[in-house]
């Protein structure tokens, strides 16, 4: 099904015209917002040189393993648009738990941590010079709710011990990885989480991965905002893939 209104008409789902209308929709906390972008705007200008550690395909964008922070910034880390989204899902969504699959610098890790400021995101990331950097961003935000986990997301998952209201997938581009990774999520998943994907139309492997995660059996319906999926498991609701412009 598609929408091709902004603002959610057209759409017969009550609770996906709320979700539109109410929480893609919704004004961020501005001054939030502005401490946020000031951070990005601290590593965009940071032109300390690190190597990656990456368990995964690594960057389409960046190939060698030593990289500038600001590249890393430009081409890694959530677009304001996109970080004030995953703020509102956080706040509505958000109360279970929080977890993260890819911390990069921290962006998006906090506007998640802003946007439910009583919960724990916890955000893992396979290079610890990363982590640390990420860790540097947390401190100047002040954001005291974030746990940073420091290793491959296979070893790492295991010890979640908990129920997730949200979950971002990003930081591994591999059909499979995401698809595992999913998996894993939706077998600790409960009716309300909701499971965001990152970049699902950046390459064919990607596009396979969605294709799969919808086809999935605990899956409700999902919405499609072309950079990012949503994936909802909701019992009751009627089967629909959404593809919305955002």
């Amino acid at each position: 099904m598609f929408s091709h209104s902004r603002k959610g008409h057209g759409i017969h789902s009550p609770f996906v015209f709320h979700l539109v209308s109410d929480i893609f929709r919704n004004k961020s906390d501005r001054d939030v917002v502005i401490i946020i972008e000031k951070i990005r705007k601290k590593n965009l200008t940071d032109n300390r040189t690190i190597r990656i550690q990456d368990f995964g395909a690594g960057s389409v964008r960046m190939k060698n393993d030593i990289r500038r922070v600001s590249d890393i910034a430009r081409h890694s880390s959530v677009p304001k648009k996109y970080g004030r989204l995953l703020m509102n899902l956080s706040s509505e969504f958000g109360g279970g738990g929080i977890i993260e699959f890819g911390t990069s610098l921290g962006i998006s890790t906090l506007y998640m941590a802003k946007g439910c400021p009583d919960t724990t995101v916890f955000t893992m990331e396979g290079c610890p010079v990363t982590s640390e950097i990420a860790s540097e961003n947390f401190s100047s935000a002040g954001a005291e709710n974030i746990e940073i986990l420091t290793g491959s997301f296979n070893d790492l998952i295991p010890d979640l011990k908990v129920k997730p209201g949200l979950v971002f997938i990003d930081g591994d581009h591999r059909k499979e990885s995401v698809v595992n990774n999913f998996e894993k999520m939706s077998d600790i998943s409960n009716n309300d989480t909701v499971i965001v994907i990152d970049d699902i139309h950046l390459s064919k492997e990607m596009e396979k991965a969605w294709s799969e995660i919808k086809r999935n059996k605990n899956v409700s319906f999902t919405v499609d905002l072309f950079r990012m999926g949503i994936v909802f498991f909701r019992k009751g609701m009627s089967p629909y893939n959404y593809v919305i412009r955002y």
